[in-house]
């Protein structure tokens, strides 16, 4: 297997011979030599590639341009000049693939994130992004590892569903029944309806929200499990916080309560910010100076600081004595807002802080009810600079109690009897949480849209790419 240039780099051999592949990121000449800077997007920095013109054809030195791939052999030695230790001195040069110079889009200026969205084919290409992806590959493994080594079991829910876990009704709908003639059948009182049992699933059915309830069901028989992958919400938000394709992990665990949920959370997130922070040095030394000054500082606070908890009572309690001007106003009953989520993280708390006991009316159905009637045994983790990341709670494993909830939102039990039947056979204390993971890449990297933190964002009137 041939070297990347990240390894290169890392472990530079002077005087051997190598093969380097990559695209040419610049090129400057002078004196009948070309230096050329080449990436193979392994890191930030490319490897410079010193070519006598003696070796080349004049046409192929013309192919030689920003953006072109090439594939060059030569000897590892010692760099004379700034900014690298060593270079390779090329012996064979080929160009395996032209870039036109004139339509080229990427150029040596700084571009606007708003810009490169629209060109997200060639966006990975640029520093910004590079160090994005790599940040968020880094903390892919991460996830995996944390789980892996706790002996997690990982479960791939499924992406169709006929439920909807949050019960909020934003989700897209995935038929098979011909658009410009939807088949009809008679229901009450003689209006014609949808007659779903010619749909492929035989019953509506949707993109799913959540791999939450199938987590439960696995968490009954293998006690932890998590989930990990792609999750659609058809919410028509243009926010710098939404998106309709996104990615979610969500653990479960049997045999445990909130207080149980809140230290693997807190345990979670202090493990992949650590790992990231170890494996992306380079990368976050340029999200650091380019993108958001003193992230390091406060990605390395939040590693080494011990996790407050308050109720969302006493979080209301806070607000009211605040004295600030919030743009939305706060209650109790009703959601904290991002401001109000920043103003307990950066002023009140001064870092993480876990909000406990929401009430029941602002929260999912299948969280577990309090014994006051009034609040669910839920939690959210508060960060400083984002607001809330992490979001979970108590299950509620009491079957006559799931019932109830299943009617006060209105969801039919039928559809979920599969669900209720965990309650019925064999019923523990269980928990768990959702991460969005692109919120997290966001707080990793300080992108301060969404849409920079995924690699080719869905959102109203996008799915381009």
């Amino acid at each position: 297997m041939k070297k990347s240039i990240v390894d290169i780099l890392k472990n530079p051999e002077v005087d051997k011979n190598l093969e380097i592949e990559g695209w040419v990121k610049t090129r400057r000449d002078s004196k009948g030599i070309s230096f050329i800077e080449v990436t193979d997007g392994s890191s930030l920095k490319g490897i410079q590639i010193v070519v006598d013109h003696q070796i080349l054809s004049s046409d192929i030195l013309s192919k030689i341009t920003t953006g072109s791939s090439i594939q060059t052999t030569g000897l590892l030695i010692k760099s004379e000049g700034k900014g690298q230790s060593v270079e390779l001195k090329a012996e064979k040069l080929e160009v395996l693939g032209e870039a036109d110079v004139e339509t080229y889009p990427l150029q040596k200026k700084r571009h606007s994130n708003e810009f490169l969205r629209t060109i997200a084919h060639l966006r990975p290409r640029t520093n910004t992004f590079g160090a994005v992806f790599r940040i968020r590959n880094a903390a892919s493994f991460a996830v995996h590892k944390f789980f892996n080594e706790r002996k997690f079991v990982y479960l791939q829910s499924p992406i169709i569903t006929c439920s909807d876990c949050e019960g909020a009704g934003q989700m897209f709908q995935v038929t098979t029944l011909p658009l410009d003639n939807v088949p009809l059948t008679d229901g009450e009182n003689k209006t014609k309806q949808i007659d779903y049992s010619k749909d492929f699933f035989n019953a509506p059915a949707y993109l799913t929200v959540s791999g939450q309830l199938e987590a439960e069901l696995f968490a009954m028989a293998f006690k932890n499990v998590y989930t990990f992958g792609p999750t659609f919400r058809a919410e028509n938000s243009n926010t710098t916080r939404h998106l309709a394709e996104f990615w979610m992990i969500e653990p479960e665990m049997a045999f445990c309560d909130l207080k149980g949920d809140a230290e693997l959370a807190e345990e979670f997130l202090k493990y992949v910010i650590n790992y990231v922070l170890n494996e992306c040095e380079e990368d976050f030394q340029f999200v650091n100076q380019w993108i958001e000054p003193g992230i390091l500082e406060s990605l390395q606070k939040l590693v080494n600081s011990n996790f407050e908890r308050m109720t969302y009572t006493d979080a209301i309690k806070a607000l009211e004595k605040s004295g600030k001007d919030f743009q939305f106003p706060y209650e109790w009953g009703a959601d904290i807002q991002t401001e109000h989520e920043r103003y307990l993280t950066e002023e009140y708390v001064k870092g993480p802080v876990f909000l406990f006991d929401y009430p029941k009316d602002i929260k999912a159905f299948y969280m577990k009810v309090n014994d006051d009637n009034k609040t669910v045994s839920a939690m959210d983790l508060l960060v400083p600079r984002l607001g809330e990341i992490i979001g979970g709670s108590q299950r509620e494993d009491r079957l006559d109690v799931l019932e109830q909830r299943l009617t006060d939102f209105n969801l039919p039990k039928e559809h979920y009897w599969w669900y209720l039947d965990t309650r019925r056979y064999g019923s523990v204390p269980h928990a768990g949480f959702g991460l969005g993971f692109e919120r997290l890449v966001m707080y990793l990297t300080g992108m301060q849209n969404i849409r920079d933190s995924i690699a080719f964002p869905r959102a109203p009137g996008q799915a381009e790419f």
